[in-house]
């Protein structure tokens, strides 16, 4: 039996799919994509344990906001995000500690 499994991920995001699914998508340029699929697409990284980082949609978080996302960086577990329908993408990443803050 195999008892380890090896992951490049750097953090691991864990994004609530009920959430997601309530909110009909509500992120990207049409807001009908979900926050999960935007992030990667924003980040350009694919599935798999093999990506730099780890965006997973879980079934319930158990929240339930209304009109906003639940989001749990793993590098801050204590502290979840409610990520409002339409929100930057961007600005999400940033503050999930995905991508450097924006410097102007």
């Amino acid at each position: 039996m195999k008892r380890h499994v090896r992951s490049d991920w750097s953090h691991a995001v864990l994004v609530c799919a009920k959430c997601s699914k309530k909110l009909g998508g509500g992120f990207g340029p049409k807001g009908k994509t979900p926050l999960a699929k935007a992030l990667r697409k924003q980040l350009g990284i694919k599935k798999g344990r093999k990506s730099p980082l780890g965006i997973v949609e879980v079934k319930c978080l158990g929240v339930c906001p209304k009109n906003a996302v639940t989001v749990v960086n793993g590098t801050d577990s204590g502290m979840w995000n409610l990520v409002p329908k339409g929100a930057d993408v961007d600005e999400v990443a940033r503050e999930l500690g995905l991508i450097e803050p924006h410097r102007g």
